[in-house]
């Protein structure tokens, strides 16, 4: 628990969120510019600002004598308004999600358009089977042992 000098109690429910609002508060940071507020959410569009039923959710300030069926009816009440509002958010999350989907679509088309390899035809069978005997095959020259310089002569020359 923290007291803060204009007189409010904030309850935590970790020592570590605690702490970095501690830390947060004393290096006195903008709550718009720190993600993790609900501040920061708001003003990025990431959670519904303008909707009737957060209008709901107000504390209001003015006693009202106890009354059995109004208890009753506020808790019906109560119960009917978390339903629209998780639907309105689910909503809302899936227009924002929708515009993230399409730069995810064009982000993923263009790097398989970088990292892709381009396959090639496979050749046929039998110019593969060519290329092969082309490699296979020694160019000899016929050389006779008649004809002076060429063949395996012992070094004498015939007349």
């Amino acid at each position: 628990m923290v007291a803060r000098s204009y007189g409010t109690m904030q309850k935590f429910s970790a020592s570590v969120l605690q702490n970095v609002t501690k830390t947060s508060s004393s290096m006195k940071r903008n709550p718009r510019k720190v993600r993790w507020t609900k501040a920061f959410r708001k003003a990025a569009g990431k959670e519904m600002t303008i909707d009737s039923t957060i209008e709901f959710e107000k504390r209001r300030n003015v006693p009202v004598r106890y009354d059995r069926e109004l208890v009753q009816t506020t808790v019906k009440a109560m119960k009917r308004i978390a339903e629209i509002k998780q639907r309105r958010e689910h909503a809302f999350w899936k227009n924002r999600m929708a515009a993230s989907r399409e730069k995810l679509r064009a982000h993923r088309k263009k790097t398989v358009e970088k990292t892709t390899v381009r396959l090639v035809e496979p050749m046929a069978v039998e110019s593969m089977e060519e290329r092969v005997r082309e490699k296979i095959k020694v160019h000899a020259k016929s050389r006779s042992a008649l004809i002076p310089g060429e063949g395996r002569s012992m070094g004498m020359d015939i007349d």
